[in-house]
């Protein structure tokens, strides 16, 4: 009876001792994305990637759709211990760090490609450093999210056809700059109403990517899709600050490197979408035009600069400068 006392005592010690080693810790991974866009695949992706390079230390869910509110709420949650990692564009980190907007200033970046660089740039690192510093969390990558053109009612060459025009732009500062700069009447339309604003005709244009205006077949109510390419759109993986500092170095760097990969499969999907869809449109008998994007950053500049912002000049010649 004591040995068998004895060797039952030593197997719970050693299953004592195996269990932190061997524990699984749940994260929730939340973005407002559809399941079929590739914020969401790719967060897919990059979950299993991260349980099987951690050997199983992690398992992720991701939450698509908004399933665990809105972008606003996720970026909330991330302090309130709601969800661990979100995928949300810039515009809401600028909540928390405003220099972070400086990045939605139309024409700051001249492609993605310029995108991309920026994100590997001292700069990023600096303006991602101090939005880490404001509200605690850390972003460990970056997906191109697409550029923005504009649809509308009737075609539109040049910056001054939009004066008048009543246009659909989301609430956020930088977003709003050239449609202002043009002369548009901006209507802040919540997202899931815009499809039905331009049938009733409550608004005449609307700005999105193209790989939106696919995906919310804005198409059928717009027959014009004009290139102004205003701003080139992106979003982060961001990790909540509490769960960053628990991660070893080992798993920081597991993570980091992941999310990474999954950004650049991510942008390269975007990427190829927004190629093939020019045509796509074009064979859809729609009228898609190219304009003089230096006219239309040009006026831009000129009427709305960027101290109505309050961004830095600093800021936005060395992004500008990114190679």
């Amino acid at each position: 009876m004591l040995k068998l006392t004895t060797a039952v005592f030593t197997a719970v010690i050693a299953l004592a001792v195996n269990a932190p080693a061997n524990a699984q810790t749940a994260l929730k991974w939340g973005h407002a994305y559809e399941t079929s866009e590739p914020f969401h695949t790719e967060a897919l992706w990059a979950s299993e990637e991260i349980e099987k390079r951690t050997q199983g230390r992690y398992k992720i869910t991701v939450f698509p759709a908004s399933q665990l509110g809105k972008e606003n709420d996720l970026n909330q949650g991330l302090t309130l211990g709601a969800v661990d990692i979100i995928t949300s564009g810039s515009s809401f980190a600028a909540r928390s760090y405003p220099p972070m907007g400086v990045t939605y200033y139309p024409y700051i970046f001249r492609s993605p490609d310029h995108l991309i660089a920026y994100t590997k740039s001292d700069i990023f690192k600096e303006l991602a450093a101090g939005y880490e510093k404001a509200s605690g969390h850390h972003i460990t990558a970056v997906t191109y999210y697409g550029t923005r053109h504009t649809t509308s009612n009737k075609p539109i060459k040049t910056c001054e056809d939009l004066r008048g025009v009543k246009m659909r732009v989301p609430d956020v500062p930088a977003y709003l700059a050239m449609p202002k700069a043009c002369g548009a009447n901006t209507a802040p339309i919540a997202f899931a109403e815009v499809y039905l604003a331009l049938q009733n005709g409550t608004v005449d244009a609307q700005e999105n990517p193209l790989t939106t205006i696919e995906a919310k077949k804005f198409f059928e109510v717009q027959k014009n899709i004009v290139l102004t390419g205003h701003i080139t759109d992106h979003v982060n993986t961001t990790i909540a600050g509490r769960r960053w500092a628990k991660l070893s170095d080992e798993d920081k760097k597991i993570f980091t490197e992941v999310t990474q990969e999954a950004a650049t499969r991510g942008t390269k999907i975007v990427q190829e979408r927004e190629a093939a869809l020019v045509q796509t449109f074009k064979d859809k008998g729609l009228n898609v035009q190219e304009v003089d994007k230096a006219e239309f950053e040009k006026v831009v500049l000129a009427k709305v600069p960027l101290s109505d912002f309050g961004y830095k000049q600093e800021d936005y010649d060395r992004i500008r400068a990114v190679k």
